[in-house]
């Protein structure tokens, strides 16, 4: 075969219906979003969608300039008046801003949104990590009550038992506030300073301009140096340490399992007191499925009043490896209640309006185009999972009636042509 003249863009990918790979498949996409979906509508959330490109501000203001995401990794371009853009890295930005422009806080009470959305991001693709790439997510907004925390949490959680993952490790920790984080960050460098010749160039940068970034390495070395660091939760204020202990309070009572990570901050800047990531035991060492926290300064920045928020952002391609691995049993996609087989032009026409009659009164129905026997028909009616061939021959023509075939039990039964539709409305659907 030969190789097509254009080839998507690197690190990225198609979904399609039937793809050998679960990450590819777009009817399992389809399906684990509509859960989502169904989980965070059972939880009270709404859902909220924001345009694909924002301001190049809004993440450089939110995320943080000295991250990965906005000094690496951003898709920013100007438009033709001028304006710097970019393809969101991320939707936490995206959504205080369009909760902050469109007057949500004013339904008052506690502002609970979910999303699921494209991000965009350069970086070096591997399993599951794309340049283009999905993500489920909620942001509840209008209280700093630790039990919000714990909903949030628990709805992460909900949602990966729902679909079929229990190996699971939640991963906790507080990252204070921008205050007891300044004090901390001042003794963290204190301690790598003597180290930091042994630290790599990329270690040495996040140093000096965004040290609570080495926390994050992968390096062995590295991480070996920071064993004897100072940890951030013993750097945190009083009232920060209590709200954690009530978070954790919640999550015992719920019997929620966890453990507290001190080095766990996440790859964001306007993190404030909680802090968590869920792991999968199923995906090997690049086995986040994903995460969130409190960012209860970040509508603030952004022009807004003073808000507190939390959020998480789950990989749907992450997800969907995991499913994988495990072997779960997921649906193949949709398939047709019906599916017109015919034979000669006379019964092709009736056909045709038949499959438009079951359309138009909600039936799911297909037929196969093009001058095909009926036996290649009826395979292809298989091959679509179709529960019923109706089939329409010269005889059926002349008795005004289908045949229906229940592909799964062999039965036929002769129906009238003008009782078809009604057929598969009724409440009782007669058999031989």
């Amino acid at each position: 075969m030969a190789t097509p003249r254009y080839q998507r863009p690197k690190d990225t990918h198609d979904l399609y219906p039937g793809a050998a790979s679960w990450e590819d498949d777009s009817a399992r996409a389809r399906f684990l979003e509509d859960q989502f979906s169904q989980m965070c509508v059972a939880f009270g959330y709404g859902e909220i969608r924001t345009p694909t490109f924002e301001s190049t501000d809004l993440f450089t203001r939110s995320v943080g300039e000295g991250t990965d995401i906005v000094s690496k990794e951003m898709y920013v371009f100007e438009d033709k008046s001028g304006r710097s853009l970019a393809l969101k890295p991320e939707s936490t930005a995206p959504v205080l801003r369009a909760y902050l422009q469109n007057g949500l806080a004013s339904q008052g009470g506690v502002t609970k949104l979910y999303y699921i959305a494209q991000h965009f991001r350069y970086e070096r693709g591997q399993k599951g990590r794309y340049r283009q790439h999905e993500q489920l997510g909620v942001e509840a907004l209008g209280t700093t009550d630790p039990a919000l925390d714990a909903e949030v949490i628990q709805l992460a959680l909900s949602f990966f038992h729902r679909v079929g993952i229990q190996n699971l490790t939640l991963k906790l920790n507080s990252v204070g506030s921008q205050a007891s984080r300044a004090t901390y960050v001042m003794a963290l460098k204190a301690y790598i300073e003597p180290f930091l010749a042994e630290f790599s160039d990329e270690g040495k940068a996040r140093f000096e301009k965004n040290p609570l970034r080495l926390l994050d390495t992968k390096n062995e070395r590295e991480l070996e140096i920071l064993r004897g660091a100072p940890l951030l939760t013993d750097y945190i204020s009083c009232a920060e340490s209590d709200h954690f202990g009530v978070l954790r309070g919640y999550l015992d009572g719920a019997r929620v399992a966890y453990t507290v990570d001190p080095h766990l901050v996440r790859g964001f800047d306007y993190y404030t007191h909680t802090a968590f990531e869920i792991q999968s035991g199923d995906l090997g060492a690049q086995n986040a499925l994903g995460g969130g926290g409190r960012y209860d300064g970040l509508v603030e920045a952004l022009g807004g009043p003073p808000t507190p928020g939390i959020g998480f952002g789950i990989g749907l391609e992450r997800v969907l490896i995991a499913l994988n691995r495990l072997g779960a049993e997921m649906p193949e996609g949709p398939s047709p209640m019906a599916f017109v087989v015919t034979q000669g032009e006379a019964a092709r026409r009736i056909g045709v309006d038949l499959l438009a009659q079951l359309r138009a009164a909600g039936i799911a129905a297909d037929m196969e185009y093009g001058a095909h026997s009926v036996k290649a028909q009826m395979r292809a009616a298989n091959a679509a999972r179709s529960r019923y061939a109706l089939i329409i021959g010269d005889e059926e023509v002349e008795g005004k009636v289908v045949q229906f075939k229940n592909l799964a039990d062999g039965w036929q039964l002769a129906v009238p042509l003008s009782e078809t539709v009604a057929w598969f409305n009724s409440d009782t659907q007669p058999q031989p």
